[in-house]
């Protein structure tokens, strides 16, 4: 991307898994039940609709698409901020009782122990907090992301104590807020037992890519009607080198197993997959691509479905996970050694922990957009899917919106015609 700057060196696909996740076979994929939100994030792309909730009727045909179309392990009901509408744990049950894992993609605000108790009874399998400085909260204020730490760690807490679900969470990361992630990293190190996995969402808007025109069926549109501008994401586009090389200052072990790739792009790392073992007192290394290949084949061989958000039970086997692989598997042999000449660890429980990088669509410098192939967070709307990130777009305009280089329009570039025409196409 011309206003990309690569600070990090570049991540090779080659050296993961790359993770079997398809259109039509996936891990996940993402349920919107309401347009409300009690918060208004900088930079969300998403139209806060007051009482935009979905009909049980709706979300039950929108199901029906999802079991149709797209065979997936989990369900993340988002919105908007899903535990605001009225009917979310009849929501939940009904997700649960189509055979899908539900999980609440939430800012955690209106989470209550009675509520978390009816969620758990209605068979919600986890949640997925998004807390960070985009938001003005009235339950935590903070000006950069180590001081919403407590936060985080109250709604793990209360996760925990109920037993029985996994606890996420989500934090946007722009150019600015870039600098604050060894810290984050080194903490949520802290707490692999209560805390399962950390979702680092690197920051897109158009203003960070400020050579392009946008395009819908040749029509010249302004991009701020979907998307608003916001000082909150920086200066420039990050890449998930950008992000690897600020994790391996809180943690030089750091080492991704898997990855989904773009699908323009083949040596894009559109989502950047690591786990490591550890309990609270010390770590013992990122499991490899060999441990992630196996336990996604296994996963599907004896459900059907690829594997996402581990159950539970799965996430604090890290030990048994260190022994049997090492018969076969020299990275997790050594992270097994590790554990092994750490005789105050031998009796101690070891948790299985993640860390993710999402990087959202990248604009080329031929105007294609550059998406997640496999993309987990595929949604259903008016009968058909889509890119949940992208949802927005269809909604305003009917379609996916087109990007081109100002060069081109301009006559300067090699692909004027084409792409002046209709617009770079989405692939």
């Amino acid at each position: 991307m011309p206003n990309s700057i690569r600070s990090a060196p570049a991540l090779n696909p080659q050296n993961y898994y790359r993770m079997p996740w398809s259109l039509t076979d996936n891990g996940v994929s993402w349920l919107e039940v309401t347009s409300q939100c009690n918060l208004a994030c900088e930079g969300c792309y998403h139209e806060n609709i007051r009482n935009g909730h979905k009909s049980l009727v709706e979300i039950a045909a929108e199901l029906e698409v999802f079991k149709k179309n797209r065979k997936s392990d989990c369900m993340s009901l988002a919105g908007g901020e899903p535990l605001v509408h009225p009917q979310i744990t009849d929501i939940v049950r009904v997700v649960r009782e189509g055979g899908w894992k539900p999980i609440l993609n939430s800012n955690g605000l209106a989470l209550t122990p009675d509520l978390l108790k009816a969620l758990k009874k209605a068979g919600v399998f986890g949640f997925t907090f998004h807390i960070d400085t985009s938001q003005s909260r009235r339950d935590s204020h903070a000006t950069v992301e180590p001081q919403h730490n407590a936060l985080r760690l109250k709604l793990a807490e209360m996760v925990a104590k109920e037993g029985g679900m996994v606890c996420s969470f989500n934090q946007t990361v722009s150019s600015d807020s870039l600098q604050q992630i060894p810290e984050m990293i080194r903490w949520a190190e802290d707490y692999p037992d209560i805390i399962n996995t950390m979702v680092f969402i690197l920051f897109r808007a158009p203003s960070l890519s400020a050579s392009y025109d946008f395009f819908v069926q040749g029509k010249k549109i302004d991009l701020y009607e979907t998307y608003v501008k916001t000082s909150w994401g920086g200066n420039r586009n990050l890449n998930a080198a950008d992000l690897v090389e600020k994790i391996r200052e809180g943690d030089p072990s750091y080492e991704p197993a898997a990855y989904l790739n773009g699908t323009v792009d083949p040596n894009t790392m559109k989502w950047t997959i690591a786990s490591r073992i550890a309990n609270r007192k010390k770590g013992f290394g990122f499991v490899s691509p060999k441990f992630m290949e196996t336990v996604q084949t296994f996963h599907h061989r004896f459900t059907g479905k690829w594997m996402s958000y581990g159950p539970a039970y799965l996430l604090k086997a890290g030990r048994s996970a260190m022994a049997a692989f090492s018969l076969f598997d020299p990275v997790m042999r050594l992270l097994f050694r590790r554990f092994l000449a750490s005789p105050g660890s031998w009796f101690k429980r070891a948790y299985i922990q993640t860390f993710a990088i999402i990087q959202p669509v990248d604009i080329l410098a031929d105007g294609r957009m550059n998406m997640c192939d496999g993309c987990p967070d595929m949604t259903v709307h008016e009968g058909k899917l889509y890119w949940s990130c992208r949802l927005e777009e269809v909604k305003k305009f009917g379609t996916f919106v087109s990007a081109v280089a100002k060069a081109d329009l301009a006559g300067e570039g090699t692909n004027r015609k084409a792409t002046a025409k209709a617009g770079a196409t989405y692939n």
